[in-house]
Order: C-alpha cells, then sequence, then structure tokens
C-alpha cells in the first residue's frame, strides 16, 4: 500500500467508529524514544523517519507535528504522502492537543491505541479534550492494515558483572525500594528500558543503538518481577538474578499481574514513562501516585567504577576519531569521499577498539548544507561527496561495554568563507563557556543552557535543539532526567551526571556547524557562599582550531581551548604510531 492508501484506510476505519480525529505517537509500551521495528508507526504510515513527531487524522487533514530539527527532513518525506508537516514552536510540546481541541466540535471523539501514550499525555488529552466535551477512547487502526508487521525482537540479552558496574542488583533494589516507601507506595511499575537496564544489569539488542530488553517489572517490599522473554537469558543469567531476589515471569503477563493488584494497595508510577492503557486495567480501589521513578536519578548519577570505565570509553573513542580525522584530512580532495563512506570509515576506526559493541545513533555525517539539518540522516539519494572546501559536521558516538559516547566535530575541508569561520568561532565560544561553567548546588540545565547560548545570543542567532542531555552507562545516549535546555526542568545538576554541551548555528541552505563534548559534573569549591560545582571534560577528541577567530575569543577561552587540546594530546599520543602523534601535535597546537 502507498502511504495515501494507509491513510485512506485508517480514515475508513475512523468512519465506521465515528471517530473525528486518531492519534499516532512516535512510541512503545515502554516509552522509548528509539523503537523496536514493530512500534515504528510513523514511518509506515507517512514515510517519516526522525525520532520525534505525532501524527494526526481527521477526515479532511492529516498532519505531522515535529519541532525544528526535522522541519527540512519532514517536509522531503512526507512528499506525497497526503500528510503535511505542522512546524512546532516548543520542542517535545504536545502542541496538537490545542489544534483538536479548537478545531473539532462538542461532543467529537478523538481515538489513539492508549499503549503508546504515556500517563502524561493520556492526562493531559482527557483533561484539555475534556472540557470541550471531546471523547478519548482506545483504537488501534494500525494493526489491521500492517501486513507482515515485524514480531517483537528476540535477541538473547546477558547480565553485566556487578564488579564491572560498581553495584549489585540486590543494592539497587533496596535504592529502589526506600523511594517506594518514600512516596508511601506500596509497589512500582517500571516500563523504560532503560531503568530497567540499569536496576538489573541486564543488557541487549532489542533497540537499534541502545542496549536495552524488552521487559517490565513489578517492585513491592518483598518481592521483585521481571517480566521479560525468558529464553533471552541463560540458565545461570535466571539463577543470578533469583539469587539477587528477582523472580521471572513472561514478557506478556504485565497486565495480568497489574489487574491481580491487592486492593487498596497504591501504586506507583512514573507518568511520563509509563503508557497510559496500564492504568486503565488496574483495580478501581488501586490508588496511583504520580512521580519520577527512584531509578531515573539513581541511575543519572554515576559511581566511581561508571565513570573511570567511561573515561576509558572516551580514549578508545579518541583514538578512533583521531585516525578518522587524520585520514580524512590526507585523503579529502584526493580520493572520493561522501557522507555515507565517511561514516562507514568512522564505524571501521571504533571496530578496531577493544569493547566496543556498536554506535549510540545513527551518526550524522553533514556535508555543507546537510549540516544545516541538527538530525540530518544521509541516504543513497541525499549522499553528497566531501570536497576540499566548506564544512563537514560529524556527530557520532559509540557502545562500548564499559561506557556510552557521543562527540560532534565540525571539520573545516579547505577554502571557508568569514561567515563559516565567525560562525564556528561562536559556536566554539558557547560549547568552551558551558564546559568551563562554575555553578553553585542546585542549579538546573536552563541555566547552564543560558550559558553556553550566550555568546551565541550576542550576535543575534540561536539555535532550535537543547543545548545538553544525560548520557547512560552503557545505555541510551539520551538518558534524563537532567537536560540542558531553556525549559523549566525542575531536576538540578549533580556531581556524577554525565551530559552533553553542544551548541550549534544553522544557516539553511549553507551550512551547519556543532560542536560537542560529554562532561562529568565535579564538586569544586564549598564556601561561605554555597557548595559550587564544575564539569570535567569527558571526551577525548580534537577540536580543530585552523579556521578558529582568535580576535573573538576572550583570554580565559583561549586558555581552555589550548589546555584542552593539549590534554587530548596528552591521553592520546601514547597509544598512537610516531606518524599519528606527529599528525595530532599539530593538530592540538596551541594557538
Amino acid at each position: 500500500m502507498t502511504y495515501q492508501e494507509k491513510l485512506s484506510e485508517i480514515r475508513k476505519q475512523m468512519q465506521a467508529d465515528n471517530v473525528q480525529a486518531y492519534i499516532i505517537p512516535s512510541a512503545d509500551p515502554h516509552m522509548s524514544e528509539y523503537l523496536p521495528k514493530r512500534y515504528k508507526c510513523i514511518p509506515f504510515v507517512s514515510g517519516f523517519r526522525g525520532s520525534a513527531g505525532t501524527l494526526v487524522i481527521t477526515p479532511d487533514f492529516a498532519g505531522l507535528w515535529t519541532d525544528g530539527r526535522y522541519f527540512e527532513q519532514a517536509t522531503e518525506q512526507l512528499a506525497g504522502s497526503g500528510f503535511e508537516l505542522v512546524k512546532q514552536k516548543v520542542q517535545h510540546a504536545p502542541e496538537y492537543i490545542q489544534w483538536l481541541a479548537e478545531t473539532l466540535k462538542k461532543g467529537a471523539t478523538v481515538a489513539t491505541d492508549e499503549k503508546l501514550l504515556s500517563v502524561l499525555l493520556g492526562d493531559l488529552l482527557k483533561q484539555s479534550l475534556g472540557a470541550r466535551e471531546i471523547n478519548l477512547v482506545h483504537k488501534d487502526y494500525i494493526d489491521p492494515i500492517w501486513e507482515n508487521r515485524p514480531e517483537l525482537p528476540a535477541e538473547p540479552a546477558f547480565l553485566i558483572e556487578d564488579q564491572h558496574i560498581g553495584q549489585s542488583v540486590a543494592s539497587k533494589l533496596d535504592e529502589v525500594r526506600s523511594g517506594i516507601k518514600k512516596h508511601l507506595a506500596d509497589a512500582h511499575l517500571i516500563s523504560s528500558l532503560d531503568d530497567l537496564a540499569w536496576l538489573f544489569n541486564v543488557r541487549g539488542k532489542d533497540v537499534s543503538f541502545n542496549p536495552v530488553v524488552l521487559s517490565f517489572a513489578l517492585i513491592s517490599a518483598t518481592q521483585a518481577d521481571l517480566f521479560i522473554d525468558e529464553a533471552k537469558l541463560s540458565t545461570d543469567e535466571k539463577e543470578k538474578l533469583k539469587q539477587s531476589g528477582v523472580q521471572i515471569q513472561p514478557y506478556d503477563q504485565i497486565e495480568q499481574a497489574l489487574k491481580n493488584l491487592p486492593g487498596g494497595s497504591a501504586l506507583l508510577i512514573d507518568p511520563k514513562r509509563n503508557c497510559y492503557a496500564y492504568t486503565k486495567i488496574l483495580p478501581a480501589d488501586v490508588k496511583i501516585i504520580k512521580e519520577t521513578n527512584p531509578s531515573t536519578l539513581l541511575k543519572a548519577v554515576k559511581n566511581q567504577t561508571e565513570l573511570e570505565n567511561t573515561r576509558a570509553a572516551m580514549i578508545k573513542d579518541g583514538l578512533a576519531l583521531t585516525r578518522f580525522f587524520k585520514w580524512l584530512s590526507e585523503n579529502i580532495g584526493k580520493t572520493k569521499i561522501t557522507e555515507l563512506s565517511a561514516a562507514a570509515r568512522l564505524r571501521a576506526f571504533r571496530e578496531e577498539q577493544e569493547g566496543f559493541v556498536g554506535d549510540s545513533f545513527t551518526t550524522i555525517s553533514a556535508y555543507r548544507a546537510h549540516g544545516a539539518l541538527p538530525h540530518y540522516a544521509a541516504n543513497e539519494e541525499s549522499d553528497a561527496e566531501l570536497k576540499a572546501e566548506s564544512l563537514y559536521l560529524v556527530d557520532s558516538g559509540g557502545q562500548y561495554f564499559y561506557g556510552t559516547t557521543d562527540v560532534t566535530r565540525t571539520i573545516p575541508m579547505g577554502n571557508t568563507t568569514a561567515q563559516e569561520q565567525t560562525d564556528y568561532t561562536l559556536v566554539l565560544k558557547g560549547m568552551i563557556d558551558g564546559c568551563k561553567s562554575v555553578f553553585p548546588k542546585g542549579t538546573c540545565g536552563y541555566q547552564i543552557d543560558a550559558i553556553a547560548r550566550k555568546p551565541i545570543w550576542e550576535q543575534g542567532i540561536n539555535y532550535g535543539h537543547g543545548t545538553g542531555h544525560g548520557v547512560g552507562y552503557f545505555l541510551n545516549v539520551h538518558e534524563g532526567p537532567q537536560v540542558f535546555n531553556p525549559t523549566n526542568n525542575p531536576v538540578a545538576i549533580e556531581p556524577g551526571m554525565i551530559t552533553s554541551i553542544e551548541p550549534g548555528i544553522y544557516r539553511p541552505g549553507k551550512h551547519g556547524i556543532r560542536i560537542e563534548n560529554l562532561v562529568a559534573t565535579i564538586s569544586g569549591v564549598s564556601n561561605e557562599f554555597a557548595e559550587f560545582y564544575a564539569f570535567e571534560s569527558l571526551t577525548i577528541a580534537p577540536i580543530n582550531t585552523k579556521i578558529v577567530k582568535k580576535d573573538l575569543l576572550e583570554q580565559s577561552q583561549i586558555q581552555w581551548l589550548n589546555s584542552y587540546n593539549q590534554m587530548v594530546y596528552n591521553k592520546l599520543s601514547p597509544q598512537l604510531t610516531e606518524q599519528e602523534r606527529n599528525w595530532l601535535k599539530q593538530e592540538t597546537a596551541a594557538i
């Protein structure tokens, strides 16, 4: 079926059920960012392949709501599909809800698969639409039209030894139970795959890029049930979990277990990370307590083992990046290099490193104007050839058995314009200011976001994505609860958190620039004014200085840049060949 035929089939089902609008979120029952193939409903229906968006279908309109990262991508991929792009003003905001409330008549019915709707969104929809006397009902219009729909993945999973992760499963369960008790709950439902992977020291291959396993957990003061396809674990691994106090249950039994919760009990759920459908199958007298998963903050604050292992992963990653940048500089203009072939070569350099498991996300390999698309993904049709001029942006990361990396560098390939040089220097200023921030305990992400944006704002320029996201430990490359963006997120930045700092400037049709390091929050000075924190730069990869406009940098920024590049050389050079060392020596020379 074509996309227009699929749209027509959905509308036929809507008409039969007297439904005036159908919502298709980008989600699965675990509220994941990256989805198993079975739940890639938006690409199936519309052709849009971005990782964030919502489809809304009415009898006479079909739209994709997404944010500025995907405007150009969506325009291209939706062409001829019957869907229109609706440009969101605020990233991740469910602006389609207001549109539905204003567009639909009183008494109308809105349908969605409530297994793909978070509790938070479900409550918001019910409240906003209910005020207009618009009904919300559960319907799945995708499954009936999806022939040969992919099954759920059956890849084997594995446990990580406690000593390699710094904390046992039993110890983590104790901490989570303390959180359950704090919120006066009797039981706790966990659906989010990164929380489950962290809690049970389990990793797998069920989702691209994120080493997680499809599962659920129900935890009480005396019991911990892990709902998982038990064929994914060996007999020894199941026994080890059992010794840690974990009972293995079939994956598809989670709904029955929720229906069987004791009457009068209180269930703790994270409204952002559980599906709305499961709140509707609970016994009527079960009280729902809506709070963030206790494991989310526990997971975000890395222990010393996790931090040390991540530092080791950064050196491996830095070696791969250095060899890639050297190869690029020596071959550009001599052999044909495209966005896809460059990404493949970078992947090959990472594969040479011990402990490498795979990419942590799809590499953004973007030349010239493609760099202006913050989440550009090269394909065979768009695959541009790199030339010895202008700018090349590469945003990539690796999953290692001992850490997760995410790094962006923008490389001048040859002749560059004055505007490219100025923009590059402004982005570098923002990245440096973010990395060298010193801030009092209690500081939140939006304050760090403003620090990194200031040099760019001063020139009347802005960028449409956040400045930083949390990063997991051999887990999701995007991990909360902390985030550096303009939203008033109340989560304070704490020692042990790993977060990205990645400002950018994007000029459509011309170029895009982003420079990104991962940083760990560390303790700084403590005095009569406050306890202060700072950042340790974890990423170990040279920052290109060839087109830096030195007169735009402050002395403290020059000192930071020179010190950082010297650190890169000192840490990587012992593991490089003489030829590689000589190249890196020049690349990291002080300005």
